[in-house]
C-alpha cells in the first residue's frame, strides 16, 4: 500500500479509518504514518494529522518513541490548524512524560489565550493543562483567569469545555 497516495487520495472520515485500520497495531506502519505527519508537504502533513492522532488514542504507546519530535513539530512557523487540533488531540490520550510538561504547558497556554486559534485547539489544550494540573495544581488559577478573560470572546464549545473544568 502507498500510504501516500491514500493520504492523498481523499480527505474523508472513511478514508481516515482505513488509514487507522491499515496501522491496526503495527508500530513499523505506525512509524511510516507518523514520517509523513512531519514531512514538509503541506497536504500531507494536513491529512496525515487525522488518522495519527486516531491511532494513538487507540495505540499510546505508539507514539513514546516519537513525542519529542511531535513536541518540536509544534513550535514550527505556520503549521497548520489540522496538524496542530490533532495534536493536541492525542495529546489528551497519553500519559505525558515529566520532562514535557513544561514545554507542554506554554504551548498549552499560549493556544488557549490566544485569540486567534480555533475552538477545538483550544478545548483541547483546557483538557491538556487539565490533566497536567492533577500534577501542577498551581497551575489551576492561571487557567482560571485565562478562561474568564476569553469567556465573552469565546463559542458554546470553548465554554462547555471551560465549564467542566471550573467544575473540577
Amino acid at each position: 500500500m502507498n500510504l501516500r497516495s491514500i493520504i492523498l487520495a481523499e480527505h474523508s472520515k472513511a478514508n481516515c479509518n482505513r488509514i487507522v485500520r491499515w496501522v491496526g497495531t503495527s508500530q513499523k506502519k505506525f512509524d511510516e504514518l507518523f514520517n509523513l505527519f512531519l514531512t514538509s508537504e503541506y497536504r500531507v502533513n494536513q491529512r496525515a494529522a487525522w488518522p495519527l492522532s486516531y491511532c494513538v488514542i487507540n495505540h499510546p504507546q505508539f507514539i513514546s518513541k516519537h513525542l519529542s519530535r511531535l513536541v518540536k513539530n509544534l513550535h514550527k512557523p505556520g503549521i497548520h490548524d489540522a496538524v496542530k487540533r490533532n495534536t493536541v488531540r492525542l495529546l489528551q490520550h497519553i500519559e505525558i512524560p515529566k520532562k514535557f510538561h513544561g514545554e507542554i504547558m506554554d504551548i498549552c497556554f499560549g493556544y488557549l489565550s490566544s485569540p486567534d486559534e480555533p475552538v477545538a485547539i483550544k478545548a483541547f489544550s483546557l483538557t491538556i493543562l487539565q490533566n497536567l494540573s492533577k500534577q501542577y495544581p498551581e497551575i489551576k488559577n492561571e487557567i482560571k483567569l485565562i478562561i474568564e478573560e476569553r469567556w465573552e470572546h469565546e463559542t458554546a464549545a470553548f465554554h462547555s469545555r471551560a465549564k467542566k473544568f471550573l467544575k473540577s
